[in-house]
């Protein structure tokens, strides 16, 4: 039995694939799954991916599926003749282009500080932080402006967070304690208000944060930021629930495109004063919850519906 030859720094892999004309679903995934892969298209049919374990797995599986049909692929282990070649590999995954293009487009939000929604440039930014987190994940040779385009986006988010929410806005959240870089917990099962609350919050209040979702029976861990449970530091009150109080708390119930997504999760929640969105939007988290394996993956699937509300409801500022 042949053995796998080991990774190796400085070597590459190349697949080399051809499939037939009439299959173009296959052909199309087959580009995909390079594409998710961050490979290098060298010339038609063969594409190029450092020798990581990573790459190497996703090749392996993707020459499996292309055997598997009517292709031919063959994974390779190659090493560069030279430097020069080396080099010209390596320039193929530079993606300094794209990291400026994200500094270039963070930078002309400051223009707006200050005079448009602050909630218009946060949509912007946090796609712009999106954007980012794809890029570096796939980027195999980082270099300072990778650093230099996470800072940027950092401190705009933290610029936009004071417009958005009032110093304050702050001090009546949380008086001692920053909301920024948290791990914030809620309770299992995820729904409406949870799913809200958590998109929220990933939106809005604290970007680079993360959600945990906790059993009934398990404690809040006590350096986690717990809502919408029983004894959580954000939860429902006498009349609302627990994204409406969030809204209250850091300033931002006078949004309109918020204060209706509230409603609709308020009638979801409550059932009580019927929102007539709410309706599809209870279809939409249903399907989202029937193709999601877990609950990260059904926050995901929840923060596109809440993010096209957003878009539908949001009224540009009025100049």
């Amino acid at each position: 039995m042949s053995k796998t030859p080991p990774t190796e720094p400085g070597r590459w892999l190349v697949l080399v694939a051809s499939l037939p004309t009439e299959d173009p679903a296959a052909r199309m995934r087959m580009l995909r799954t390079l594409e998710s892969l961050g490979a290098a298209v060298m010339r038609e049919g063969a594409y190029l991916l450092p020798d990581t374990p990573n790459c190497r797995q996703g090749l392996e599986h993707l020459a499996e599926y292309i055997g598997k049909g009517a292709g031919v692929a063959q994974v390779l282990q190659v090493a560069p003749l030279s430097e020069r070649q080396q080099s010209a590999f390596r320039g193929l995954f530079d993606r300094t282009a794209r990291y400026a293009e994200l500094v270039k487009i963070v930078e002309s939000l400051k223009v707006g500080f200050g005079i448009a929604d602050p909630s218009a440039i946060a949509r912007v930014l946090n796609k712009q932080r999106r954007e980012f987190d794809a890029v570096s994940a796939l980027d195999f040779f980082p270099n300072e402006m990778q650093a230099h385009a996470r800072d940027k986006i950092s401190a705009a988010e933290v610029a936009v967070r004071k417009l958005l929410f009032p110093e304050h806005a702050q001090d009546q959240a949380s008086p001692e304690e920053p909301l920024l870089r948290r791990v914030w917990a809620t309770r299992r099962p995820p729904w409406a208000d949870r799913l809200a609350c958590a998109w929220l919050i990933r939106r809005f209040i604290d970007p680079e944060g993360s959600v945990l979702w906790i059993d009934k029976a398990q404690p809040c861990p006590p350096d986690a930021v717990g809502f919408a449970f029983e004894g959580a530091r954000f939860g429902n009150s006498a009349s609302q629930v627990t994204f409406e109080v969030m809204l209250q708390r850091f300033g931002v119930a006078k949004n309109p495109a918020l204060a209706r997504i509230g409603a609709i999760v308020h009638s979801l929640e409550v059932r009580e004063s019927p929102v007539p969105e709410a309706a599809g939007v209870q279809t939409l988290l249903q399907g989202a919850a029937r193709r999601s394996a877990n609950e990260n993956e059904l926050l995901a699937e929840a923060e596109k519906t809440f993010d096209l509300l957003y878009e539908a409801y949001f009224e540009a500022p009025k100049k």
